[in-house]
């Protein structure tokens, strides 16, 4: 066997070709999808392709048969086929400004969610999701985003799984898989680099196709590989002067072409701009009136004398069609019924408590003791509910916030640019598991009043939040409103003061020094106080681990200044005014996204990624490497403390070829009681290990060394182990390959 060889990804697709193709089956997919096109009209050719807005706002009239929701694209009753009811759900049925009068059970936002590094977690939640969905009327959920945290100031932090492509990917993969278990489908979002706010209809990311396809495009091919979700929307932004919705080489190339996605991309809502997008490789227009024109109401036309079109659009059918059927939206339609707040609350609940991270925690300062006689708590809001982000992906439960606080005046976005909370106030729930305490409130708008209140208290406890939303990003990483400020000042006035962050990202902390712990709380969800309170007192144990970097300056960042930020007035769809353009450069850090960025400078973050406290403490031993195809990795973790707790075992490759570097190849949650001891297995992506270049992976011949961490900064030592070279194409790619090989030994 030669020393190049051709290496079959096991996640996605057998290495064996059958010697006989069995007959398709007449329930397939694809068969399906194929005899129904056979069957359309050209006017109906015409109709699953683009599809329109559900929201009477800016003029727009809701369609006949839609739900108020992001989009509606009509069905054919002739043949059968069910229309396509949209709505936003990333981190649940989004709230849409209350127009519905209903409400859904916020999950924690993707931060907090991502911070739970249990791919088990996501996928309940996504199966949560998609069963409220489908009981309002839905469909289609516009779900699933993956991209990389290349920025913390990004506003749309809160709604992605952090820096890291492995984690990224399998933690999106688990919850495409669960809303998609209901019969909902669900899209795989930005496709692709979408990964700042600002200016986001027209920047141009700039980098490397190796360095891209080993960060931010891994972590959508890792999500689609484990989700399959039935479509990718696709992104404003450009990517080498192309937008992302006319982007050829990404959807056609790698999306459709290396990665053999079976799927349809639908637009971003606004994101088309001409009828040749079509060619260019997307299949759906939609939320069409934000578009300058519904280019794809044209393609039936252009079908009659333009054979390149007639092709792509029985192909863009098939395609839509393909993914109805796959998730069964057919045989399984969206009914409306109650739904079980009370069961769907608990799952937010377990994700809000595996997704807080103890970031710090001097002299044990946490957990509080139950017999505190006298509590301080300020600022925040705790008094009303837990923040969340803002834009489309903002839920709320049925009746509605409990502060919502207007942002934007009274434009045609306001009813999107509300700082709101879910009524689950810290408050309430702290009072009801001490009741024997005298537990005050201040609103921390007075500084002089919250340090007064301190003072008198055994303890202090200070809320403070960072709103996000989508539309803008984050001018710097301080808390707004004078918080930093206020925590300092009750710092001061009472040495036992415990700091709560609900933030959608990363943030500074001047007065860190000066505070004995911090929680990072992100946005908690439906049930986000119960669950603060819960952690705050030890009724459970903190187990989430930072999904991202937390910097100690915004001057570590790969670009200090967020581009844009200083020449660019953003509003919500990110526009340009005329002649106004903007690069972005990721070639940078290229893949060194986040930790591997700060390894490569030598620079100490305030928090690494993976870092996280317990009420207890683990060992992990016995690093054993067993190479074969694939690489796994073995090991015993063992709680050594006298609570029961969860540590994340996480796993980096950390030297090849004698070069030091620093990836995340592996991660395991697992819950042990005190003194339990659990064996851990770990298998290794090869692409973790490789690099992309050429065209294809390649792991080079050598020594690779790994070990295990407690965070990217934290990591034991080494176990070495011999590799062989390998090269490979992503399966897409690797059929082609292998199809040329046939026809070339065909003609001699």
């Amino acid at each position: 066997m030669p020393k190049r060889q051709l290496l079959c990804i096991a996640l996605a697709a057998a290495c064996a070709t059958p010697a006989l193709a069995a007959k398709p089956s007449p329930d397939d997919p694809d068969v399906r999808a194929a005899a129904l096109v056979s069957q359309m009209s050209d006017e109906e050719l015409g109709v699953l392709v683009h599809g329109r807005m559900a929201i009477p706002f800016m003029g727009l009239t809701v369609p006949e048969g839609a739900i108020l929701g992001a989009g509606y694209v009509p069905g054919i009753a002739r043949l059968g086929i069910p229309a396509l009811t949209e709505s936003d759900a990333s981190l649940g049925v989004a709230w849409i400004m209350g127009l519905r009068k209903d409400g859904a059970t916020a999950l924690p936002s993707g931060s907090a969610l991502a911070s739970s590094w249990d791919p088990d977690l996501l996928r309940a939640g996504g199966a949560m999701i998609g069963g409220e969905a489908h009981a309002k009327g839905f469909n289609v959920l516009l779900a699933g985003g993956v991209n990389l945290i290349r920025d913390p100031r990004n506003g749309r932090t809160f709604e992605y799984l952090g820096e890291d492509p492995w984690l990224a990917g399998t933690l999106g993969g688990a919850s495409i898989a669960g809303i998609q278990s209901t019969h909902v489908l669900s899209t795989v979002k930005h496709f692709a680099l979408n990964d700042q706010e600002t200016g986001r209809q027209f920047h141009d990311v700039h980098i490397g196709d190796p360095a891209a396809r080993e960060s931010d495009l891994l972590a959508f091919q890792l999500a689609i590989e484990r989700g399959q979700p039935g479509s990718v929307m696709c992104s404003y932004n450009k990517i080498h002067g192309a937008w992302g919705c006319e982007n050829d080489p990404l959807l056609n190339g790698v999306l459709r072409g290396d990665w053999a996605y079976k799927g349809f991309v639908m637009s971003d809502w606004g994101a088309v701009h001409a009828v040749d997008y079509a060619l260019k490789g997307l299949d759906q227009q939609s939320g069409e009136q934000l578009d300058r024109g519904v280019s794809f109401a044209a393609l039936p036309d252009l079908a009659k004398t333009d054979a390149r079109y007639a092709v792509r659009l029985r192909e863009m059918n098939q395609r839509i069609l393909r993914s109805m059927f796959a998730v069964g939206i057919d045989k399984d339609p969206p009914v409306i019924h109650p739904i079980d707040f009370k069961a769907n609350g608990d799952v937010a609940e377990k994700a809000a408590l595996e997704g807080i991270v103890l970031l710090q925690n001097k002299d044990g300062a946490l957990p509080l003791s139950l017999q505190t006689k006298r509590i301080s708590v300020i600022g925040g809001f705790a008094d009303s509910g837990v923040i969340s982000g803002g834009g489309s992906s903002q839920v709320q439960g049925e009746a509605g916030p409990g502060v919502s606080i207007p942002l934007s005046g009274a434009g045609p976005m306001a009813g999107f640019m509300q700082q709101a909370y879910h009524k689950s106030p810290p408050l309430t729930a702290i009072r009801a598991l001490v009741p024997g305490a005298e537990v005050t409130y201040r609103d921390g708008r007075y500084i002089a009043d919250a340090v007064v209140a301190a003072r008198k208290a055994d303890v202090a406890i200070v809320f403070a939040t960072q709103w996000m939303t989508e539309g803008l990003d984050q001018p710097d990483l301080s808390l707004p409103n004078g918080q930093d400020a206020l925590i300092a000042a009750v710092a001061a006035a009472n040495p036992r003061t415990i700091v709560v962050l609900e933030t959608g990202g990363a943030v500074l902390m001047p007065w860190l020094s000066a505070t004995p712990a911090v929680l990072e709380a992100w946005y908690p969800g439906a049930r986000g106080g119960e669950a603060i309170a819960a952690i705050l007192f030890g009724k459970a144990n903190p187990s989430g681990r930072l999904p991202f970097t937390f910097p100690a300056s915004e001057s570590q960042l790969p670009r200090p200044v967020l581009p844009g930020s200083t020449t660019i007035e953003a509003d919500f769809f990110g526009n340009s005014k005329p002649g106004e353009t903007l690069d972005v450069d990721y070639d940078v850090e290229g893949a060194d996204v986040g930790y591997r960025w700060f390894a490569r400078k030598g620079e100490k973050p305030l928090f690494a990624f993976g870092h996280g406290l317990s009420y207890t403490s683990f060992e992990t031993e016995g690093l054993r490497l067993k190479a074969g195809k694939p690489l796994v990795a073995e090991a015993t973790v063992r709680n050594t403390g006298a609570r029961a707790g969860a540590e994340v075992v996480q796993l980096y490759l950390v030297s090849a070829n004698g070069k030091p570097t620093l990836r995340l190849v592996g991660y395991q949650r697992v819950e042990l009681a005190p003194g339990e001891s659990h064996p851990v297995s770990v298998a290794i992506d090869p692409r973790l290990v490789a690099n992309y270049e050429d065209g294809g992976w390649h792991q080079s011949a050598g020594n690779y060394q790994f070990a295990i961490g407690r965070s990217a900064t934290h990591v034991g030592d080494a176990v070495e182990v011999k590799l062989p070279e390998l090269r490979w194409q992503d399966v897409g790619r690797a059929a082609r390959a292998g199809t040329e090989g046939k026809r070339g030994r065909n003609r001699k």
